[in-house]
């Protein structure tokens, strides 16, 4: 049995030019289905099935001297579909995007667009003023602006005799 030398060493001269052996010449193996077809990556995505999860929410999340900001695209999601739970240290923001025309799977060129329900869960770097939130939609970018609690604060609370 021959070791076949790897490609840096081919590179690097320790190898003669004869052989035949070359890595790039591997086949990659075929994934297979649960019903034994075979699966390209690069086939279209709408062979997808991710259709039947929970699509995951992409935000940004940054802070000014007094505040938390999220923000995170929900276009195409009326207010009523939209659901945001807040807490002292997470926000959760969970909905569902319906489409609003039903189109047959073969009419389709290419479909990228995530319909059904998502959500997201943040976890927060600070505890935050739940009662002073807010949340804004406009141009299907939603911003939810959370004020920090200030911990440094302190009050002077005067003892009363009884």
């Amino acid at each position: 049995m021959t070791i076949k030398k790897s490609f840096f060493e081919r590179l690097s001269g320790n190898s003669s030019v004869d052989d035949a052996f070359d890595s790039f010449d591997d086949e990659l193996p075929v994934a297979r289905t649960s019903q034994g077809d075979t699966h390209n990556p690069r086939t279209s995505l709408l062979d997808d099935d991710s259709s039947k999860s929970d699509g995951q929410l992409p935000v940004d999340v940054h802070q000014t001297a007094s505040d938390i900001i999220i923000r995170t695209f929900v276009a195409g999601v009326r207010p009523d579909e939209l659901s945001i739970s807040i807490s002292r240290d997470m926000v959760e923001i969970s909905g569902t995007r319906s489409e609003r025309e039903q189109v047959s799977r073969p009419d389709y060129f290419s479909q990228e667009l995530f319909w059904g329900s998502f959500s997201r869960t943040i976890m927060l770097p600070q505890e935050i003023d739940v009662d002073a939130a807010s949340a804004n939609a406009k141009d299907g970018l939603l911003t939810i602006i959370l004020p920090k609690l200030d911990k440094a604060k302190q009050t002077k609370l005067k003892v009363k005799a009884s």
